[in-house]
């Protein structure tokens, strides 16, 4: 089954909302670190991946028809290119905003984590942020820098940008779906993040 919607927006963006927004559109089950962390497959593909094992795409994403969210996202350039007929989302809020909620939820989780090997560590702390997830300077740096490159290599009529608040219209007019009868999700939040995992657990880290 290939991926119909690439996400490519960093952790903290409204992936979640989105993972679920797809899910009520027709375009899931969605990939998310969420999945990662409740499937010792899964987690065990995307380890061996993030240690340098060739991508086997098919096998990672098994079942799925989008993504978002990481580890996904640090992979976003081959998956345009492996899955050229998929449509991109590109989750974004200010970085200002982002900083905050990051630094607030995945940070500690990050700092907490005492697995070297996971995924939190590994592939999101040491790799996409070059190894230092506490600089602010730094890691909005990234953050920007990032949004500026999907914007800047993804033709315009595959890329949605979608913003905190955007809901329902420009999505479905993206994906060319009609808008639902239900309200567009809020998934979570800073409350229900640190309430399930914690400021200093393995768990959103994988």
């Amino acid at each position: 089954m290939p991926l119909d919607v690439i996400g490519t927006g960093f952790g903290r963006t409204g992936t979640d909302s989105m993972r679920e927004a797809l899910g009520i559109l027709g375009f899931g089950p969605c990939h998310h670190m969420f999945e990662v962390n409740s499937n010792p497959e899964q987690r065990r593909l995307w380890r061996a991946l993030a240690a340098g094992a060739a991508p086997d795409w098919e096998a990672l994403f098994a079942g799925y028809r989008s993504c978002m969210d990481w580890p996904s996202v640090h992979y976003w350039r081959d998956l345009i290119a492996t899955y050229p007929k998929a449509k991109v989302i590109l989750t974004w809020r200010s970085p200002e905003s982002w900083w905050e909620s990051y630094e607030r939820t995945l940070l500690p989780a990050l700092k907490g984590s005492t697995d070297p090997a996971s995924l939190g560590v590994a592939l999101v702390a040491k790799q996409a942020l070059g190894g230092r997830p506490e600089d602010r300077a730094h890691v909005m740096g990234l953050y920007e820098a990032h949004v500026s490159t999907v914007k800047a290599t993804v033709p315009a009529d595959r890329l949605l940008i979608h913003s905190l608040g955007d809901g329902w219209g420009p999505l479905c007019a993206h994906l060319g779906v009609q808008v639902p009868d239900v309200p567009y999700p809020h998934q979570n939040s800073r409350t229900e993040f640190t309430t399930r995992f914690g400021t200093g657990g393995d768990a959103p880290t994988t």
